[in-house]
């Protein structure tokens, strides 16, 4: 497979599961991600809803478990850095979350994580990711 081509099908399938993120959100599931930046990226990536910050404002789970309850969904949506603090804290989300009969979505995360995990470290990184995919593959950035 070419260069391009390779980038090509990797931007195909970051834009389906971004698409399908978006669906998700606009339903109204809310989506947990770690700060403000990445609040931001997904904005820019047109996904809007709600969308909790985990790491801000001096909370800790007990508070972000209250905010998430609040919504009164019986899922979530965890989608954490790709790092190792990430990945730590989606597994402590996780089981909390399935100790309040919040089922923790991780499908985003395990499918964005599997072929991006070199490219992109973490959900503020996204954005500029797709930006730069849409740029080398000659895509129009409409999406952005």
């Amino acid at each position: 497979m070419s260069r391009s081509s390779s980038m090509e099908k990797k931007l195909e399938e970051t834009l389906r599961v971004l698409d399908d993120l978006a669906v998700e959100s606009a339903n109204g599931i809310p989506i947990i991600v770690e700060g403000r930046r990445d609040v931001e990226a997904l904005n820019e990536l047109k996904i809007k809803g709600n969308i909790i910050q985990a790491k801000s404002g001096g909370k800790n789970v007990l508070d972000l478990l209250n905010i998430i309850e609040s919504y009164g969904k019986d899922e979530v949506i965890l989608l954490l850095d790709f790092d190792r603090r990430g990945r730590e804290l989606m597994r402590y989300l996780t089981q909390c979350l399935e100790k309040t009969k919040i089922r923790p979505n991780t499908a985003f995360w395990r499918k964005l994580s599997s072929f991006l995990r070199r490219d992109v470290k973490d959900i503020e990184g996204l954005s500029a990711y797709v930006k730069t995919l849409m740029r080398k593959t000659g895509k129009p950035q409409n999406r952005i």
